[in-house]
Formats: structure tokens, C-alpha cells, sequence
């Protein structure tokens, strides 16, 4: 296994002739870039991975016990609400200076950042497991809801400048994976962790043990960032990476870029239907312990179970979709039809929630799972094909910051709704605008520029080595291939 890792991370000599195939002079005495993969690819995403799901865990926590935490605060559900509403708010305006840093500064200044504040934020929560104690469990979670916004824009970033050609959206998967484990992790296991006691002493030390393990966690995880994670292999893993580090520092302006993609109309599209999408998703997961307990009373495990059913579908819902997109690059036919299908399972769970049948519940809730959830790699993967080479961090950010401000919104507003109207008004007020996300990506012009990108580059290396090789053979390459070369 040692050979293995030193065949692919120190190249030998088979991986020197690799290089050299890689980048074939042409005629001009010019190369296309040599690329290389590397195995410290997959640590790197799952280290990304574990510190996303650090933070989401944290952003869940308190929504899914929010009939508990009221009753220990002595504050009302939309105090509650706001513990989970503080990531949305925080990211929309923090997203461009982030975004800025992390064209600058890179992955591993990021990285270190986002591991920082999460660190600090769980640490503070420590303190604030008592009943007078609200304001500094919500500016813990303010702390951390600054982490999300080093993290949340990552996963296509990491993808592209990691990995090969065939495993982006794969690897994008993986890095979107982590963020909902730890959404998963935070339906579960706070229910578990925090039972719902009368003795306010006794809720106290459930409560503290609950941000002790949160703590924990993120303290190790952090360890693990500083020694191992790094900025970027040396060797580019694709010529569209290649492309991207020749540009000079002086020739890329972050203010042109956020111009270009605010007049990128498909793109501009797919942030509407992305930030439509993924808000439901915020409103669904924030209230959910509410919607649960109104037609199922004291079932606040199986509320979390629930929520850890819809989030486990979805993550199976993203790695599928992931490695099909790889195989296929069909963008569009497959966010559309991911998008129908969330807006067919959010119809199913709205008027199947009052049956009285849990069971049943769990099952429409794994079918909306799959899909929705597993919409959120298909998001990122498509903006980056629809905006390259604009950097990946900004267009992600852009995407998030629709969600975020979507999120604020749908939660604020079906909140409001179920008090007035019962939880299925609110559900039906989440399907209308699903649908008209739908719509919108049926809009959308598939424009895979970074596919492109790619396969013209191959085309070049195909031509040049053809060149190359006529001349050493004293040949006169076809007037097709001279004319190809010359393009």
C-alpha cells in the first residue's frame, strides 16, 4: 500500500514519461499543460467533509428540540427559530468579502478560518447552558453561522482544483455529503442527548453535555486541519485548472467577475430555482420538530428521526447524482428532473403529514429527502459549468446567498402560516414556489463551458501529438490535421 501511495503522491519515472505524453509540444514549440492526480485528493475532500459537518450539526441542533429549548430559556418558538436563522443572515452579507478571500488567500487560509470559528462557537455554547443564559448560546451560534460562511461555498472549489475531469461532480458530492451527515447528525442526536425533563437542573446537564460533544469535535477536527490540509497539488489535475493558474494576478478582478455572472442570464436563472429550492429545504428542516409535534404529540425522537430519514435519502440522492453526471454531463436533463421530482415528493409528505400514520411519514419523508437534498451538488456542479472560468467560489457563493435569503423568508413566512393555519397551508405555500423553480429551470440554456474547455484542450494534445509524431516518422501530417493544428 506504501508503494501505491509513493507510485501516485513522488513520481517516478513511468509518471515523468506520463507527464511528458501529457504535455506534447506542437509545432510552434509550445505544450498543453502537463496534469496529474494525486491520492492526498481524497483526504483533503473528507477532511473538508468532517468540518462541514461539524458546522451543520450545529446549525440543526436547536430546531429539532425547539419545544424544549423554549421552555428552558422561557423564550418563544421565533426566538428558537432565529438560532437556526442567524446562518442564513449572517451569510448574505459576509458571502463577498468571503468570497474575495478565498480567491486571494485560497483554500488553506479559508479552511483555517471557517475550523477557528466553528471551534470558538461550540466552545462559547459551553457556558451557556443555563436558563438566563440565552444571549450567549445565540452569539455562539453566531460565531459559528460565521464559520458556514467559509465553508458553504467550498465543495465546488475544492472539486475543481483537486480533482480530475470525470470526479468533479463526484467529489462535489462528497464535499456537499459532510454538510448534510452533520445536518443528519443534528435531527438525531439532540432529541437523544436533550429528553424532555421536567427538573430544569437535570435538562441543564443534558443540555451542557449536548455542546461538551459539539465541542469536542470540532476541537479535534481542527488539530486535523492545521497539520494536514493544503492549498492545492502542485501539479494541476485538468487542463481547465491549468488554463485557470496561467491567468496573471493582475488579470483577474473580483469585481469584473461578479459583473460577469450577474449578466450571465442562465446562471442568473439557475441562482433563482437554486435559492427557491434549497430555502424550502431551510423552512422544512427549522420547523420541522413543530410540524412533527402539532399532528404527533411527545414524539420529539421521532421528529428527529424524521429529519434524519429526509437528510440520509438526500445523501444518497447526491452521491448518485454525482457519479451520474460524471458518466453522463447531462446538467440540465438531470437538475430538471431532480427539481420535478422534490416538487412531487413535497406534495406527497404536504397531504399525507395528517394521516396519523408515522410510518408513513418516514417514507414520504425519505422520497422528498432523496430529492431535494440530493439537488444541492447538482446545483454547485452546474453553476461552475455555466460560469467557467469564472472562479468556483464565487458563483457557489452566489447560489448560497439566494438560499440563504430564500431560507429567511420561507421560514419567517411558514412559520406564520402554521400558527394561523396549520401546518398544511404552510406545506402547500413551500409547493408553490417549487413549482415555480421548476419553470424556472426548464429555462435554463445548458451551456457547459468548462466541458468545453476540456474537450477543446484534448482536441489540441490529440492534434499536436499526431504532429509530433509525423515529424519523427519524416511524414507530412493529413491538410485536416495541418488545419486543425493551426486552429
Amino acid at each position: 500500500m506504501g508503494e501505491d501511495a509513493q507510485d501516485e503522491d513522488a513520481p517516478g519515472p513511468a509518471e515523468t514519461i506520463e507527464c511528458g505524453l501529457r504535455g506534447t509540444a506542437d509545432g510552434d514549440g509550445s505544450s498543453a499543460p502537463a496534469t496529474r492526480l494525486y491520492k492526498t485528493r481524497w483526504l483533503i475532500v473528507c477532511l473538508f467533509s468532517a468540518y462541514s459537518l461539524s458546522n451543520a450539526y450545529q446549525w440543526i441542533q436547536y430546531g429539532i428540540i425547539s419545544n424544549v429549548l423554549m421552555r428552558f430559556y422561557e423564550v418563544d418558538g421565533f426566538a428558537i427559530d432565529w438560532l437556526s436563522m442567524v446562518f442564513m443572515l449572517t451569510y448574505i452579507p459576509c458571502i463577498f468579502p468571503v468570497t474575495w478571500l478565498l480567491d486571494k488567500k485560497g483554500l488553506r487560509v479559508t479552511a483555517l478560518l471557517a475550523n477557528a470559528l466553528n471551534f470558538s462557537g461550540t466552545w462559547i455554547k459551553v457556558a451557556s447552558a443555563k436558563s438566563d443564559l440565552f444571549w450567549l448560546t445565540m452569539l455562539g451560534q453566531f460565531v459559528s453561522s460565521l464559520a458556514q460562511v467559509f465553508i458553504l461555498g467550498m465543495p465546488s472549489r475544492l472539486a475543481s482544483v483537486w480533482f480530475g475531469a470525470d470526479e468533479v461532480s463526484t467529489a462535489c458530492s462528497i464535499g456537499v455529503f459532510g454538510n448534510q451527515l452533520g445536518i443528519a447528525v443534528g435531527f438525531l442526536l439532540p432529541p437523544i442527548l436533550v429528553p424532555n425533563v421536567d427538573d430544569v437542573e437535570e435538562l441543564a446537564s443534558h443540555i451542557r453535555v449536548m455542546f461538551y460533544i459539539s465541542a469536542g469535535v470540532a476541537t479535534f477536527i481542527f488539530i486535523l486541519v492545521i497539520i494536514v490540509f493544503q492549498e492545492k497539488p502542485e501539479i494541476p489535475p485538468t487542463q481547465a485548472q491549468a488554463q485557470c493558474r496561467n491567468i496573471p494576478p493582475g488579470g483577474y478582478s473580483y469585481t469584473a467577475s461578479i459583473g460577469s455572472l450577474l449578466r450571465n442570464k442562465p446562471f442568473m436563472l439557475l441562482v433563482l430555482s437554486y435559492g427557491l429550492n434549497v430555502g424550502c429545504f431551510y423552512s422544512i428542516s427549522t420547523l420541522l420538530n413543530r410540524m412533527i409535534i402539532e399532528h404527533y404529540p411527545g414524539e420529539e425522537v421521532n421528529a428527529g428521526r424524521i429529519g434524519l430519514t429526509i437528510v440520509v435519502a438526500g445523501m444518497a440522492g447526491s452521491l448518485i447524482c454525482g457519479i451520474w453526471l460524471d458518466r453522463t454531463k447531462t446538467y440540465k436533463q438531470t437538475t430538471l428532473a431532480v427539481y420535478l421530482f422534490s416538487l412531487i415528493g413535497m406534495l406527497v409528505y404536504t397531504f399525507t403529514l395528517n394521516l396519523g400514520h408515522l410510518w408513513v411519514v418516514f417514507v414520504t419523508a425519505g422520497v422528498l429527502g432523496f430529492f431535494m437534498t440530493g439537488y444541492l451538488p447538482l446545483g454547485f456542479e452546474f453553476a461552475v459549468e455555466l460560469t467557467y472560468p469564472e472562479s468556483e467560489g464565487t458563483s457557489s457563493g452566489l447560489l448560497n446567498c439566494s438560499a440563504q435569503i430564500f431560507g429567511i423568508i420561507f421560514t419567517i413566512s411558514q412559520g406564520k402560516i402554521i400558527d394561523k393555519w396549520g401546518t398544511l397551508a404552510g406545506n402547500i405555500f413551500l409547493c408553490v414556489f417549487l413549482l415555480i423553480g421548476t419553470a424556472l429551470t426548464g429555462f435554463i440554456k445548458s451551456d457547459l463551458r468548462r466541458q468545453k474547455a476540456n474537450l477543446l484542450n484534448a482536441e489540441v494534445r490529440t492534434v499536436n501529438s499526431e504532429k509530433a509524431t509525423a515529424d519523427r516518422e519524416g511524414a507530412v501530417p493529413p491538410p485536416e490535421v495541418l488545419k486543425e493544428g493551426k486552429f
